[in-house]
């Protein structure tokens, strides 16, 4: 198992905050009550909670695909590099670094494993630098090398998640937002996904936000963490904090002083006091 419990430095430049929003769709539901958080640059910043807390819409937020959805961000601010970014097309936000791989995966399912991976480097004129990044990406995931003539929509799930991994990496980004990258994958691939993961940002520099229902996987691997519930922020801290607070280790590990339990034993969830970052 990796060693995960290196913290980001609290000096870390801040590439992205998230400033209090609010998101309603439709112009009536409201999903995101007040959420703020902050990413690290060169960390790996974990965004938790069970199906429908809120994450997935707050990566979209920041990714600016909302308004396909019919959402919007009506109150509150998103910056990156300290400049307000919300209001930028989505293609002018990968431009400056910042770049979502879908919940699902979705690759083009009747283009190859390479011509997949081309597609994220449709905007760059180098030849040579793609061609060097493309390299990159066989070097972190082998077997995409191995099924590059294939078409994607004939590779497992694994497989294909590795290929929007590696299609957001052939846009040189400098942020990436990775949405619930254990989804129906085996615990062995989920393991190994999250190992690139943390090998790309510790080899290669890449700053992570990931939104993930894993909680147990999500805590070894980050180094920071935030619990949604409902559309708030219900508590953040260091991701080995996290791990050992009573309260995640019983509402969202399945674990108390007494074993394991499911969530459907667990009877009550006190929250603490949040601590503040």
């Amino acid at each position: 198992m990796l060693d995960t419990t290196k913290d980001t430095p609290v000096q870390a430049e801040t590439l992205l905050e998230v400033n209090n929003i609010e998101v309603i769709y439709n112009h009536v539901i409201l999903v995101l009550k007040g959420v703020s958080l902050r990413v690290p640059k060169g960390g790996i910043t974990a965004l938790l909670g069970g199906n429908g807390a809120g994450k997935t819409t707050t990566l979209k937020a920041v990714s600016n695909l909302l308004r396909s959805e019919r959402g919007e961000v009506t109150k509150g601010s998103v910056s990156y590099r300290g400049e307000r970014v919300q209001d930028l097309d989505p293609a002018e936000l990968v431009k400056r670094g910042v770049i979502q791989v879908m919940e699902g995966r979705h690759c083009f399912e009747h283009l190859t494993v390479e011509e997949n991976l081309m597609t994220g480097a449709y905007t760059r004129s180098d030849r040579s630098e793609v061609a060097a990044d493309l390299d990159m990406v066989y070097e972190y995931f082998p077997r995409l090398k191995e099924r590059r003539r294939s078409q994607a929509g004939y590779t497992s799930g694994g497989e294909q998640q590795m290929v929007a991994i590696g299609r957001a990496l052939m846009s040189r980004p400098e942020t990436i937002l990775l949405d619930e990258p254990s989804m129906g994958l085996a615990p062995q691939l989920v393991e190994q996904i999250f190992g690139i993961v943390k090998s790309l940002n510790e080899d290669q520099g890449y700053t992570f936000l990931l939104a993930e229902q894993n909680t147990n996987v999500a805590l070894r691997f980050a180094h920071y963490g935030y619990i949604l519930e409902s559309g708030r922020v219900v508590m953040d801290g260091p991701a080995k904090d996290l791990r050992e607070n009573p309260d995640v280790k019983e509402f969202y590990l399945g674990m108390s002083d007494e074993g394991r339990k499911s969530f459907r034993d667990v009877r009550s969830y006190r929250r603490r006091k949040r601590w503040l970052s």
